[in-house]
């Protein structure tokens, strides 16, 4: 890439603190390619791009929750900057989705020696999202999961936090209208891909960031099944009637229920919800295709 300012966003609250610590080399590298570089740490009381300069590109360090930040924040403004991601958090969907390494001056190279694409994000009503939306049993823990407990314990805390859910299961009655098809069902959860991973685990493997479509993963009531087995048949390769897969742009869904919503780890809108696919929505850096065939094979 080439270009004049860089700024450099970090989570200091993600991955053990590196983001904040790998800054002064990060802006060095980028420095050595003839970029004036400058590095920030995210005050999340405040919309970081409200100001009169505007860079030529931001390099966001942080999980998911610190891109959804930075997306919304941009997009608030109606600026369409774009946006290199240094996976500095948990689990780093959606930088696993663009082929980013996870060592962070490695990532910062491919960021540096990389190109511009527009990628698919998603809207529910008026807040934006890059990687899965979700409701439902497991979908808020990484909201009630506690930085110190990421930065100690890695993926281990969500599933810790997400053991605590199993005592106030239930499902949540919906009226769904997918592209125009209308259908009634109760979930136990409801997760909108646009990447194919979440929490590190590969639950929609058909999902691309770059069809104008989410993989949609429903987890229904069923009669006789049990929810949390017919999940863990469906990770394993099975396919159970209580899972409902669908693909679609557009999603409204309706319930009577207030149920709490999560978008990249993050509280979301509460229902009614309307979810669209933006095709080319995001723009990022992403590496070369020998860069993320390289990635996949280590």
């Amino acid at each position: 890439m080439e270009g004049h300012d860089m700024l450099y966003l970090y989570n200091s609250g993600s991955g053990r603190g590196r983001a904040g610590f790998g800054a002064e080399a990060v802006c060095a590298l980028f420095e050595q390619r003839g970029w004036h570089a400058e590095a920030r740490e995210i005050d999340f009381a405040a919309n970081p791009f409200a100001r009169e300069s505007r860079p030529d590109l931001v390099v966001a360090a942080g999980g998911d929750g610190t891109v959804n930040y930075l997306l919304n924040g941009m997009k608030r403004l109606g600026l369409d900057i774009p946006m290199g991601i240094l996976p500095a958090g948990t689990a780093n969907d959606f930088a696993g989705a663009l082929g980013m390494s996870r060592r962070p001056l490695v990532a910062a190279r491919q960021i540096a020696e990389g190109h511009v694409e527009r990628v698919d994000c998603g809207r529910v009503n008026d807040h934006y999202f890059v990687n899965v939306f979700s409701f439902g049993i497991f979908t808020t823990t990484s909201q009630r999961t506690s930085d110190e407990s990421k930065q100690r314990l890695g993926r281990l805390a969500y599933l810790l936090e997400g053991a605590k859910e199993l005592r106030t299961i239930h499902d949540v009655p919906l009226r769904v209208t997918a592209d125009g098809g209308t259908f009634e069902t109760s979930v136990y959860m409801a997760l909108v891909f646009n990447g194919e991973t979440a929490g590190g685990f590969r639950l929609a493997p058909e999902a691309s960031i770059r069809d104008g479509l989410f993989d949609c993963l429903l987890l229904e009531r069923r009669s006789g099944v049990q929810p949390l087995l017919a999940m863990a048949e469906y990770l394993m390769g099975g396919r159970s009637r209580a899972v409902r897969h669908l693909r679609a742009a557009r999603l409204d869904i309706v319930s009577p229920a207030d149920e709490p919503t999560d978008a990249d780890g993050q509280c979301a809108p509460r229902f009614p919800l309307s979810i669209e696919c933006l095709r080319g929505g995001f723009r990022v850096v992403c590496p070369s295709a020998d860069e993320r065939r390289a990635l996949f094979s280590e």
